[in-house]
């Protein structure tokens, strides 16, 4: 299975390439700088002399842009986006898509998203948003993110990120967390002071580490923990993972399944540029946000739609409306909130179509995220 790696906030190209090549700027290799919504990462490319704005040989701006494209085609910096053909081909056999999961080679996010496409190109991202961002930008074909957690319940920055986004959720996938102390070979669990994980893994292991003393040391994923521990061959620390992360780190597991519950799922979905579209032969779930005016009653009128209906909900959410925090009326300042629902019907059915003609009558925002089919299996 092929890994590339994905650090995407610095390959956005906005407006065009920011160079200056002024007669006082002439060199004879211009650096074009892409510009980017995140100043602090930027990533360069070098091009030819013959891109020089006083071309000798007379070429007009038509053919030095061909040049560019195409020394931005070739730039591995880019991987090359399937096209239509090949990504039809790959919805059939589940090879070659490209997925986007958050964290490093080993993380839970990658199984989740083995998982959703066994055969896939796992494409590991720095950030929740750097995931949504490579598949927008066409570098991926998917991103495979969780949305929450039977025992940390809800994932608030990918809610979030779902709104800020125009991707659309095609799935999902429950994937069962058995976490591993993972440590050097030699050191023994007496040895260990320190243990190192993502502050929920460390949190949903409570009572095993507080029974074995460890000192906690929340990093940013699990696997980046397993990874920390491998490479600064630490004697006296382990990690908190999964047992792949053993595996690809080349760790001991000293203890395996030390999460205080057994019954630990991770729900995931699945991310991508352009909707399914909704069938009635499976069980179906549908995925919504919408905003209320204030007032008394008004998210009981809106739950109701579905419960007139015989529509069970799965999961609600509420999220602050960022740009619109706070609402005065009648003299008081209410705070406005976006709800994210979950619902068991497919768009297909015309009941569902119904409950949704109804939330419009008195939302004051709605946008559906996705109609996909529920995952009944479990890993």
């Amino acid at each position: 299975m092929a890994v590339h790696a994905v650090r995407l906030p610095a390959t956005q190209i906005h407006g065009g390439i920011s160079a200056n090549l002024s007669q006082s700027n002439r060199k004879p290799n211009a650096v074009f700088r892409f510009n980017c919504d995140y100043s602090k990462r930027c990533r360069y490319v070098a091009a030819l002399p013959s891109l020089r704005e006083d071309d000798e040989h007379g070429r007009d701006n038509s053919v030095r842009s061909m040049e560019l494209k195409k020394i931005l085609e070739d730039s591995p910096l880019l991987p090359k986006p399937l096209s239509s053909s090949q990504l039809a081909e790959s919805e059939s056999n589940g090879s070659r898509v490209r997925v986007a999961y958050q964290g490093v080679r080993g993380a839970y996010s990658e199984s989740a998203a083995q998982k959703a496409y066994p055969k896939c190109e796992a494409v590991p991202c720095e950030e929740f948003d750097t995931a949504f961002e490579a598949v927008e930008r066409w570098l991926v074909d998917r991103a495979v993110l969780p949305i929450e957690n039977s025992l940390g319940g809800s994932i608030h920055r990918n809610y979030d990120l779902l709104l800020r986004h125009n991707l659309h959720i095609v799935g999902e996938v429950k994937l069962a967390v058995r976490h591993c102390l993972l440590a050097n070979y030699g050191v023994n669990i007496e040895d260990l002071r320190r243990v190192l994980s993502h502050p929920q893994a460390l949190a949903q292991c409570e009572n095993t580490l507080t029974k074995l003393g460890l000192v906690r040391e929340a990093v940013d994923d699990t696997a980046g923990a397993a990874k920390q521990i491998a490479f600064e061959k630490v004697n006296d620390a382990a990690a908190v993972a999964s047992a792949e992360a053993a595996k690809i780190y080349g760790l001991n597991i000293v203890a395996e399944d030390i999460q205080d519950d057994c019954d630990n799922v991770t729900r995931f979905l699945m991310l991508a540029r352009e909707p399914i579209i909704p069938g009635t032969n499976k069980l179906f779930k549908t995925s919504i946000v919408f905003s209320l005016e204030e007032g008394p009653g008004v998210l009981f009128k809106a739950l109701a739609v579905f419960a007139l209906r015989q529509i069970n909900l799965t999961k609600i959410e509420s999220r602050p409306l960022r740009k619109h925090p706070l609402r005065a009326s009648g003299g008081l300042k209410y705070f406005d909130y976006l709800f994210y629902v979950d619902f068991e019907a497919s768009m297909a059915d015309e009941v569902a179509q119904n409950a949704l003609r109804h939330l419009e009558e008195f939302a004051t925002f709605l946008r559906v995220l996705g109609s996909y089919p529920v995952d009944t299996t479990m890993l």
